[in-house]
């Protein structure tokens, strides 16, 4: 196999979660282009149906499935649904999330247990969800955060705690499946990128605080990211597991 052709995902089967906005919809283009066969899933099916649609007139094979990842037996029926159109799993890319901020004194305790609902709790069903249907020489990739990594300048716990779990989980899971089971588990670090989460209220507050601690100085652009994950699903990353992939325009370099 030459190099350019372990990136490709030709007759591999992607799940991907939170596939209807944001960095999943820029992800699912990205993995289309590189040959991969789509199962999308998100809460929103409207919007997974006008994604499928521009999809499948490029002629890429599409599943959509509306799945709540914070509910085990959703995702236990997405990854069995998937399994049953195609067959198998080949990767997973475990995207859905949310990033509510606040106070933690102030912050309702709901929020949190949300937050960890989704970020974390729902990799986790997931990763558990899919694996039984995923054959030697998988690939899970976890989007976790560079929140995971260093301090927000923001309030954000819940999040911070959530992605900060993702990154033990994905250490975990490699230690448990990649030899056992063939399946390699890493996880994907974004730092700021252009989404519906980093264009909400306090944008503005926020763009001016990458500008002025990051080496880069600027947010990122979907395709940068797209880059790292297609390396992470593909073959091009056969010898990496438990790790950690950060594209975060030096954030963390000058924390």
């Amino acid at each position: 196999m030459n190099l350019i052709d372990r990136f490709s995902l030709e007759d591999k089967v992607v799940v991907i979660t939170g596939a209807s906005s944001g960095l999943g919809l820029g992800f699912a283009r990205a993995l289309a282009t590189a040959g991969a066969t789509l199962v999308l899933a998100a809460r929103r099916e409207e919007k997974l149906e006008a994604l499928a649609a521009e999809l499948r007139q490029q002629g890429t094979p599409v599943l959509i499935r509306r799945t709540d990842v914070s509910v085990q037996e959703q995702c236990e029926e997405l990854a069995a649904a998937a399994a049953d159109e195609f067959g198998r799993i080949n990767v997973l890319v475990n995207n859905a999330g949310v990033g509510p901020a606040g106070s933690a004194l102030r912050e309702d305790p709901a929020v949190f247990r949300s937050t960890i609902d989704t970020n974390l709790n729902g990799v986790y069903w997931m990763a558990r969800a899919c694996a039984p249907h995923m054959p030697e020489g998988s690939s899970i990739v976890n989007v976790a955060s560079v929140l995971g990594w260093v301090a927000s300048r923001f309030p954000q716990a819940g999040y911070c705690a959530s992605k900060a779990g993702v990154l033990g989980l994905t250490r975990d899971l490699a230690q448990q499946w990649s030899r056992r089971r063939g399946i390699r588990v890493n996880s994907l670090c974004p730092g700021y990128f252009d989404s519906e989460i980093t264009n909400s209220e306090g944008a503005e507050a926020l763009r001016t605080m990458v500008t002025d601690n990051s080496v880069l100085g600027r947010f990122g652009e979907q395709a940068e990211l797209d880059a790292a994950l297609l390396f992470l699903a593909s073959p091009a990353s056969s010898y990496m597991t438990g790790g950690s992939l950060v594209i975060d325009g030096g954030l963390s370099a000058i924390v």
